[in-house]
């Protein structure tokens, strides 16, 4: 990746974990990433977990719904109130006094809004059969800890910035010409547009590394991303498709220490330095 060609070409945030979120043009990044990034999250009041569309047979319906903020959030300050969007048009606000029985109408099951992680922060997730992988938990649901590598309070499903490149996503569709591999079905923060000279699976050599994105931002990346059923499901216009998490598997499957055998696509980091990040901005590996 050369830091005279590598530029960030999208930005998002997701305010409510699992829902569909907000594409920018520019954010503040700080300690917890991109400013109100997953600062919401559902929690299901049966079970007292975290809601995720990991498990997309019980909360699949949550790619339905958007969330956007009412007004930006400040790194540092109070999560501002979001508004979100439900699948029949319908819009709801994180404030209104009846948002807890809309949600759990409209998800089939009992939930809340909260901003506030418990220390142990656990999810459902579905591993879905994958053709050439032999997985002891296929078509299982189980349960596990998340934001291993986050700041305590956090929603996230590993560490606070997810990264992918067009390098890689150019990779699989190439592998795989019938499948749309569009950013939006990987949920990161920042893509990056690697340059026309990147080929492959360009982050995997990353790990470990520290990345600059724009003048301040710096992030140590710090592992590959396993990929799950979400990459599959069908959002926006996008469809449903299960030969998306086929291909990641046949083409950058590897060990990773803790997890084992894992599909990866993209990488996560932690912020180093904080500051604000922009499209277009360039990007390049700091020297070591």
């Amino acid at each position: 990746m050369s830091s005279n060609e590598a530029t960030v070409a999208g930005l998002w945030r997701y305010p409510v974990k699992s829902m569909l979120g907000e594409e920018l043009d520019v954010s503040a990044v700080g300690a917890r990433g991109l400013a109100g990034d997953r600062a919401y999250a559902l929690v299901d009041v049966g079970t007292g977990n975290i809601v995720s569309a990991k498990n997309p047979r019980r909360w699949g319906m949550l790619f339905e719904c958007r969330a956007r903020y009412l007004e930006s959030p400040d790194p540092a300050g109070d999560v501002p109130p979001v508004r979100i969007t439900m699948p029949d048009g319908t819009t709801v606000r994180s404030d209104d006094a009846d948002l807890a029985e809309v949600l759990s109408q409209t998800l089939g099951r009992p939930v809340r809004l909260t901003t506030q992680a418990p220390a142990k922060v656990m999810i459902e997730q579905y591993v879905p059969p994958v053709v050439g992988v032999v997985d002891e938990r296929s078509d299982t649901v189980s349960e596990g800890q998340i934001a291993l590598l986050a700041p305590a309070g956090t929603f996230f499903d590993c560490a606070p910035v997810h990264v992918v490149t067009s390098a890689s996503l150019a990779t699989l569709a190439a592998a795989y010409p019938g499948g749309r591999f569009d950013p939006r079905r990987f949920r990161p923060n920042v893509f990056i547009d690697a340059g026309v000279d990147a080929s492959g699976f360009v982050e995997n050599t990353w790990v470990k590394r520290t990345v600059r994105v724009g003048p301040d931002v710096t992030l140590d990346i710090v592992m590959s991303v396993p990929r799950c059923v979400m990459t599959t499901l069908a959002q926006d216009e996008l469809p449903a498709d299960k030969g998306i998490l086929q291909t990641i598997a046949r083409e950058n499957r590897f060990e990773i220490r803790g997890l084992g055998p894992s599909s990866c696509v993209g990488v996560y980091g932690i912020v180093a330095t904080g500051g604000a990040v922009s499209r277009g901005d360039r990007v390049g590996l700091v020297s070591q």
